[in-house]
């Protein structure tokens, strides 16, 4: 059966500490420091190593990190004379406002594929060189909607609060994440300044202070950057149901994951008088 071992190569990467994952602090991948240890454990299972993977992190703009990190991959997958395919894992940067930086695609493509092929001559072998860039692909296609509720002003901010929280698109308050949103029910209103805030029972904010075109109680704001990780990171927080999800196809539009229910909350609970009458019959039985 072959294997692919993750590497950690202790390199710091990634737009902040949450979604860094190849410094030596991580829980992911085996430390380049424990080579030798890996190298006597394939050597007494016989093991089939085909693979080298590595993933450092998300949101990485310097692809300087990648090559560095990429050096410290090829010097480990000298030790495997099997290797069929170099996972160089994901991490590239998406714009997620206006003015925003992205990773130079080309530049390390044109970089790290003169590297890959001068190692590959090396090795003796043609190797198969391979990224995860899912996020980098769908990140902008995807688009997050919810109603505003209220707009309530207070002595210092004024907030428009959706029908919508953390449950729902959770990265602004775990990652810090800035997804630009847009007022499309009055695209042409003139700008004020809002605190974008959520539904659930704690402090939800999408957004502090944020220049969006004016908005009133009913009207739809638009996330952008939610084509990944908004629903894949959704729960049902607060007994709170999923949205459902459509997809533009060829100027219309498709419903392809329907909107939760409550019975959809329920679905897996077990009625616990059922249980007893159920054990209670069995004793009598008995």
């Amino acid at each position: 059966i072959p294997v692919c071992i993750r590497i950690n190569p202790h390199v710091m990467a990634g737009g902040n500490s949450n979604i860094s994952v190849g410094h030596i602090d991580s829980k992911f991948g085996v430390s380049i420091h424990q080579i030798p240890h890996l190298l006597r454990i394939v050597e007494l299972t016989k093991m089939k190593i085909n693979g080298i993977h590595m993933h450092t992190g998300s949101d990485i703009l310097d692809i300087d990190v990648f090559l560095y990190a990429s050096e410290i991959l090829f010097e480990t997958a000298k030790n495997f004379r099997e290797l069929e395919f170099i996972d160089f894992g994901s991490g590239f940067k998406v714009p997620y406002k206006d003015g925003d930086i992205e990773t130079n695609i080309e530049e390390l493509g044109e970089k790290l594929s003169s590297r890959f092929n001068e190692f590959c001559a090396e090795y003796g072998k043609e190797l198969t060189l391979a990224f995860e860039p899912g996020k980098f692909l769908v990140s902008e296609a995807g688009y997050f909607l919810a109603k505003v509720n209220v707009v309530k002003q207070t002595t210092s901010t004024v907030f428009a609060s959706v029908d919508s929280g953390f449950n729902h698109l959770i990265r602004p308050m775990l990652y810090g994440a800035n997804h630009q949103i847009f007022n499309i029910s009055n695209p042409e209103g003139r700008e004020r300044y809002y605190s974008v805030v959520g539904y659930i029972c704690e402090t939800d904010t999408f957004a502090n202070n944020r220049r969006i075109n004016e908005i009133s109680e009913g009207d739809i704001l638009c996330f952008k950057n939610a084509g990944a990780y908004c629903f894949t990171m959704a729960s049902n927080y607060n007994s709170r149901y999923r949205p459902p999800e459509v997809l533009w196809y060829e100027g219309k539009s498709v419903l392809i994951r329907e909107r939760e229910s409550f019975d959809d909350l329920i679905r897996n609970q077990i009625d616990v008088k059922d249980l007893f009458a159920k054990k209670n019959q069995k004793a009598s039985v008995k």
